[in-house]
């Protein structure tokens, strides 16, 4: 994964969806069925920690992004959902490729030549 603000999104939201899922279907049980309630408070933070890290790197993917407001919005929503962030995947594995493809578009083009069979050095 390259290490471009929308990458570090992209692994940090599959990460929160990961431990939302987990609180959800681990956690929950255990607490209100089980009436076992400490793996849900140890869930639960790392949760809270993973969803205010997702909130920042939102921030910084959509400014250096430049997404539309509304995008971004959606991008917060899909966190509220417990699959929204892996509903939202797909359309960040596209955009990262294409970020991806546009570097080495860039980089190939200044690339100066090596000199090489040109009696040079």
């Amino acid at each position: 994964m390259p290490p471009t603000p929308l990458g570090k999104f992209r692994l940090v939201a599959l990460i929160e969806g990961c431990s939302f899922m987990l609180l959800v279907c681990v956690g929950m049980p255990l607490k209100y069925l089980a009436k076992i309630p400490e793996p849900n408070q140890v869930i639960g933070y790392a949760h809270g920690g993973l969803f205010f890290l997702y909130c920042i790197l939102l921030a910084w993917a959509a400014q250096s992004r430049r997404w539309p407001l509304w995008w971004a919005g959606v991008a917060f929503a899909a966190s509220l959902l417990p699959i929204g962030t892996f509903l939202l995947d797909p359309s960040l594995r596209r955009e990262l490729k294409e970020e991806s493809l546009a570097a080495a578009s860039i980089e190939a083009s200044i690339r100066l030549p090596s000199g090489r069979g040109r009696g040079v050095g």
